[in-house]
């Protein structure tokens, strides 16, 4: 070998992350804390109940997780950009009914009412980019004022819980694949590797850049308007998926079925590490976040905790996991500097 060819390896050793540095890096962003979380609350699930790793636990965990999953995904991109978007809630709950009362059965009508949902969710996300990033208004009141629009869209359409969505949905989109693999699973996969390619195009590195400081990432020559729209519309699709999914849940359509998901999508968001004042933070920690509230709810059941206790430790499972997160980064960063 020559020294030349020697030298360069050299450099390239130096230069390629080591497996420690990269578990640090793992686990100063919050994916590894929340990866550990999960696994910690199913060792529990599969202590107390005997059924936890059976086919039918895991699907009726991924049906469960999955609308949350989404939707938490959705609201990422705009926190990611320091948003916030309330109008989750309003779009799943608007969706949800649109399903419900104009049911499209078979296959092309699964794919049309996905369309239609999406289609819903784009628009309601285009009102609120152009709400907040051209009339500059802030994003909590542009997005409680679409909210508020879509709650009573919804409640027009149906006033009271009722209505079926198609079998088709309800049944073919909730079972497995190949007898192993959970279909509705397949839509976080295909969300998970839409970000992936998103996070290596110029609008996945202008939601950090804008997120962390919106004035440096005008003068490098970024479209924070384009950014900011972008986030809402993409999010609003989401929570249009994620409108689409929960009807296949629950194969039947409610007015307020949003409502639940407005808190629990900033949960999954926090509870995955990404910061709420942006530009930090990443899709896949989110779902994985919401996977592990809708798994604690499982936990506690199984536990012999009543339901009505179930709030209260999300809320602290929540602090606990963003507490000991902040104390990670800081001896990771800390151990880095030395």
């Amino acid at each position: 070998m020559s020294i030349l060819a020697t030298k360069a390896a050299a450099t390239s050793h130096r230069l390629a992350p080591s497996m420690p540095a990269r578990a640090k890096a793992l686990l100063a962003s919050g994916t590894g804390i929340i990866i550990v979380l999960y696994i910690i609350l199913y060792g529990l699930y599969s202590i107390w109940d005997p059924t936890a790793l059976t086919a039918d636990t895991v699907l009726n965990l991924t049906n469960n997780a999955v609308p949350l999953a989404i939707a938490a995904a959705g609201q990422t991109l705009i926190v990611l950009s320091r948003g916030f978007d309330l109008s989750v809630a309003g779009v799943i709950s608007l969706t949800n009914v649109i399903m419900a009362a104009y049911p499209l059965d078979g296959p092309l009508g699964a794919v049309e009412s996905l369309a239609i949902c999406l289609a819903i969710g784009g628009v309601v996300g285009l009102v609120n980019g152009f709400l907040v990033a051209v009339l500059r208004l802030q994003s909590i009141a542009a997005t409680l004022a679409t909210m508020i629009i879509c709650q009573g869209l919804s409640l027009v359409i149906l006033d009271a819980p009722g209505g079926t969505v198609a079998d088709f949905i309800s049944y073919d989109l909730t079972d497995v694949l190949f007898g192993v693999i959970p279909i509705s699973g397949l839509f976080v996969a295909g969300v998970v590797a839409l970000w992936m390619i998103c996070r290596r195009t110029a609008f996945g590195t202008g939601l950090y850049v804008v997120g962390a400081d919106e004035t440096a990432a005008h003068l490098s020559g970024i479209n924070v308007k384009r950014v900011r729209i972008l986030s809402f519309v993409i999010g609003g699709m989401l929570y249009g998926l994620a409108g689409f999914m929960l009807s296949a849940q629950t194969a039947t359509g409610n007015p307020n079925a949003g409502a639940s998901f407005l808190m629990l999508t900033f949960a999954a968001v926090a509870l995955g590490g990404t910061s709420l004042s942006g530009g930090r933070g990443s899709v896949i920690a989110s779902i994985i976040g919401a996977a592990t509230l809708m798994l604690l709810q499982k936990v506690l059941f199984a536990g012999g905790v009543s339901s009505f206790y179930t709030g209260i430790f999300q809320g602290v499972v929540l602090v606990l996991a963003v507490v000991f997160g902040n104390v990670v980064t800081h001896f990771v960063e800390r151990r880095g500097a030395t």
